[in-house]
């Protein structure tokens, strides 16, 4: 039997088509060290009313990105049936090992899950999560909006973002959400890698797919938690899935072209050179890598390939050769 035929090993503790409101797990099956007949337990939230669309919503699809898990774990904990037509799904810690770790990656098999797209039921436990979602939860979804922040690694503009696509009808319906999110930012976004992505999975099944990126730095900020409250809120109004109007906040378009990354080439301490949402000219200098092996040794300048203005940067100083450094974007008018 082919992997994609096996059943996944996870176990729901809810009833997706049931109404009313469920707090339950998915349950993962786990013989660890400590428990030989263990399970990874992975929070999850159904609140359905009747017949309507269908809302999922991710968060800590990295460990250590937090204004997701903040605003979906407290959207879990007041949403109520009344205020609903038709279904939301919330995991506000998609990839839950890595979550309770504090790390982008799972310390169960390292596994990045927004690289391990479909995923296997006889896989890592990471590869067994992605089918699930990739098999179970997205086929069920009108609607996807998954959060992410910088981590411990990076540092954005507080940013929604969804992606260019061949589908025009799609894409136009993805960038309508994102403004209905009212970040402070809203990117036309690319990827430098959408191999094995969630974002790639559910676009492919035609799924709206909405992301963000608030911030990072390892942490949060009362401004990022609020612009992420505010905007999955909006976005379900948006969907018709919840009643009212869009809380609408000024937002600023952005494209990300070609040349818009920047990489360091050799290891060492960082110098940020340009502050997030500084204007910046090609060929201007975005960061220094000063050596850190010995002194004397003059600095790498990285220079910006394209004009624009800031709109990412590594975080905290030091870097490895092939670290992304930066991030430009152009505004749109």
């Amino acid at each position: 039997m082919s992997a994609s035929l096996r059943p996944s090993p996870i176990i729901p503790t809810v009833d997706f088509d049931r109404d009313g409101v469920q707090h339950g797990h998915l349950r993962l099956p786990y013989s660890r060290d400590d428990s030989a007949w263990g399970s990874v337990m992975i929070p999850i939230c159904v609140v359905k009313n009747g017949s309507g669309p269908t809302a999922l919503l991710t968060g800590a699809n990295h460990g250590d990105e937090y204004e997701g898990p903040l605003a979906l774990f407290d959207l879990a904990r007041r949403l109520e049936p009344k205020d609903v037509s038709g279904t939301v799904i919330i995991v506000p810690a998609m990839n839950y090992p890595a979550f309770r770790a504090a790390t982008r990656t799972s310390p169960i098999d390292r596994g990045n899950m927004n690289r391990s797209f479909p995923g296997r039921p006889d896989g890592t436990v990471t590869q067994k999560i992605a089918d699930y979602f990739q098999r179970e939860l997205l086929p069920r979804a009108d609607l996807v909006l998954d959060f992410h922040s910088g981590g411990k690694t990076l540092d954005f503009l507080p940013w929604c973002a969804a992606h260019v696509l061949p589908d025009k009808a799609q894409e136009k319906a993805a960038f309508a959400a994102v403004e209905a999110f009212s970040a402070p930012w809203s990117v036309k976004m690319l990827e430098i890698d959408t191999v094995g992505m969630y974002d790639t999975a559910a676009e492919e099944m035609g799924k709206v797919f909405v992301t963000t990126e608030l911030g990072g730095g390892g942490g949060s900020t009362a401004e990022t938690v609020r612009i992420a409250r505010r905007g999955v809120s909006n976005v379900l109004r948006h969907a018709g899935i919840l009643a009212g109007d869009v809380e609408t906040a000024p937002t600023t378009w952005l494209d990300m072209p070609d040349g818009c990354f920047c990489f360091a080439e050799s290891d060492g301490l960082m110098e940020t050179m340009v502050d997030l949402g500084e204007t910046v000219a090609a060929g201007q200098v975005v960061a220094r890598i000063h050596p850190i092996a010995r002194t004397g040794g003059a600095p790498q300048d990285i220079e910006a390939a394209i004009s624009g203005l800031l709109a990412a940067r590594h975080f905290p100083g030091l870097v490895q050769a092939g670290d992304c450094v930066s991030v430009m974007a152009t505004r749109i008018d």
